[in-house]
């Protein structure tokens, strides 16, 4: 299996794992309580948080029309009339405890598997992995468009 192979598998057995977790603890799909919380952590535009869900932009506005119908989340002013900031309200929080205790039980999960010494190699091992892709990315975005 090829990396990307790999990646794609762990990440839909991630997924499947976390959405069983999560279920009967809130009604939200799982790609909404992941809006919430990157919203929360600080991704503030509908264009970043497209990219970080690798969802298309018409997918994610409707996913934040029906956030904000939910009182979920909120469309500020940004910093000139183009931009909209994405702000997650008081009320979305619960949700996005649900998803945080998740994450720590999969952490715990993963534990059974890995020692405590390979989960810190595999974590130092993935954030090099996407540095690495993300510096080479911007650097063939740079090049193409001299």
């Amino acid at each position: 299996m090829t990396l990307p192979e790999q990646m794609a598998s762990v990440r839909r057995a991630i997924h499947r794992l976390i959405s069983r977790r999560v279920s009967g603890r809130t009604r939200r799909p799982f790609q909404q309580l992941v809006a919430l919380k990157v919203i929360e952590e600080g991704v503030r535009t509908q264009a970043a948080l497209a990219e970080r869900l690798l969802m298309d932009a018409p997918a994610v506005s409707r996913m934040v029309d029906r956030l904000e119908e939910e009182g979920l989340v909120r469309r500020c002013a940004g910093e000139d009339r183009r931009c909209v900031r994405l702000e997650v309200t008081e009320a979305s929080h619960a949700d996005i405890s649900v998803l945080r205790e998740a994450g720590l039980w999969l952490d715990e999960e993963a534990s059974q598997h890995l020692t405590p010494s390979e989960m810190r190699e595999l974590k130092r091992l993935l954030e090099k992995l996407q540095a690495g892709l993300t510096q080479g990315q911007c650097a063939t975005e740079a090049g193409s468009s001299s």
